[in-house]
């Protein structure tokens, strides 16, 4: 006990900090709800003349996680060659239909639009954007307009406006819009967006545009595998919440009176006004994000058919041959099934399940040893992910559960009810 009070009279218990990092990024004000609920592309690459025409955005939906496991090659890394399992989200990304082309050109205030041209035929799905209400509407959205293409007069003036495109634009950008009927999904709505091109000169663009009007583009010709990306987004909404949810401050003590998930100062008497950098109650969540450098772990091809069989084999690796998809047992939580091209991302992604994201190629020069190395996944994880999921396919599960009810009762021949005399 003697040792406790000299212990005590050499290192006296402190006082509390005054001092503390603040509570939340000042950065991301103002916490509002997003005006848009597709995310929104403020910053294209820079464009590089030498290469190829190709786009440099794409739509896709988000349909859950899973996880991966792999060795890592990562040179001068202790971990390398070790194996690591990964979390990654999985993205559905059908193929997106070109309908129309825009082109810029450069003032000294910025880029103003000069021309616009649609394609002759355009969707439903398409046309639904244009309307609040499609089953009460005449429906007659872009009929006079694809008339152009087929007089004369018409022809020439379309044909005008694509020679003064080459002539005088400097950005070339592409209308597309996501094709909902191949999704899971209730909405028939599509969703629309411009999408810069990049690549070669004002003319091989605009020829390019032209080429792909009404054109389905593939996911595959815009990223490649082991490529970082960028995901833009509106994130989760939570509704309002009070100070401590929103901005994770410190609770008061248990005695506190008016309750305790406040905060106890909102600031000096002068100036006598509450300043913005408070932390106040308000909405939570559904703001728009862009998330930048995400790793690209595989671009999977949707089940198709080949030499008359289909193919379902878009979650196999070398190292595991087992015929799978990458829909887990059960289906994605929330979503579905995903029987489309999907991009395979590195960890978590803004938004919730079934939510359109905008990928974006990345602003930067990828140079880190992260963004160079190659992957090679032994293995996706394909269990259910509503419970302790434990079997990889239906084929395993039957193999070590044998026939079930539901089998027994398919294999069971209906009973022929006779007729009254």
């Amino acid at each position: 006990s003697s040792l406790l009070i000299r212990a005590y009279v050499l290192f006296p218990k402190s006082h509390r900090k005054f001092h503390a990092p603040r509570h939340g990024h000042m950065g991301f004000l103002t916490h509002k709800r997003s005006k848009r609920h597709r995310g929104k592309v403020r910053s294209w690459p820079k464009d590089d003349p030498k290469k190829p025409v190709h786009l440099t955005a794409f739509l896709g939906y988000k349909a859950g996680m899973t996880h991966t496991l792999r060795e890592v090659h990562r040179t001068g890394m202790k971990i390398s060659k070790r194996e690591e399992v990964e979390a990654v989200t999985i993205i559905e990304t059908p193929p997106v239909i070109v309908v129309g082309v825009v082109g810029y050109i450069s003032t000294l205030k910025g880029l103003r639009s000069f021309k616009t041209i649609f394609a002759e035929h355009i969707s439903d799905e398409c046309k639904r954007r244009f309307y609040k209400n499609w089953y009460k509407s005449k429906k007659k959205a872009f009929t006079k307009y694809s008339k152009k293409w087929q007089d004369e007069t018409g022809k020439k003036q379309l044909e005008k406006d694509f020679v003064l495109m080459k002539k005088y634009c400097s950005v070339i950008r592409v209308i597309v819009h996501s094709q909902m009927r191949l999704l899971p999904l209730r909405q028939k709505k599509a969703h629309i967006m411009e999408i810069q091109l990049n690549g070669g000169t004002t003319t091989e663009k605009v020829d390019w545009a032209r080429e792909h009007l009404e054109q389905a583009v593939p996911v595959s010709s815009v990223f490649y595998q082991d490529e970082m990306i960028d995901v833009i987004g509106v994130s989760k909404g939570h509704g309002v919440k009070g100070v401590t949810s929103r901005w994770h401050t410190k609770k008061l003590p248990r005695k506190t009176h008016k309750g305790l998930r406040k905060v106890a100062c909102i600031g000096a008497w002068h100036p006598a006004r509450v300043g913005y950098t408070i932390a106040r109650a308000g909405q939570k969540g559904y703001h728009h994000r862009t998330e930048l450098n995400k790793k690209i772990y595989r671009i999977g091809k949707g089940v198709h058919v080949q030499d008359g069989k289909v193919v379902r084999n878009n979650a196999s690796t070398n190292y595991d041959t087992t015929q799978k998809t990458v829909t887990p047992m059960g289906g994605f939580p929330r979503y579905g099934e995903v029987n489309n091209d999907f991009v395979m991302v590195k960890g978590c992604v803004v938004g919730a399940k079934k939510r359109v994201l905008t990928l974006r190629k990345s602003l930067l020069v990828q140079t880190t040893r992260k963004a160079k190395e190659t992957i090679e996944l032994k293995f996706i994880d394909t269990t259910s992910k509503f419970g302790h999921g434990r079997f990889q396919t239906a084929q395993e599960k039957f193999v070590f559960m044998g026939p079930q009810k539901k089998h027994v009762l398919k294999k069971a021949p209906e009973p022929v009810l006779e007729e009254p005399l």
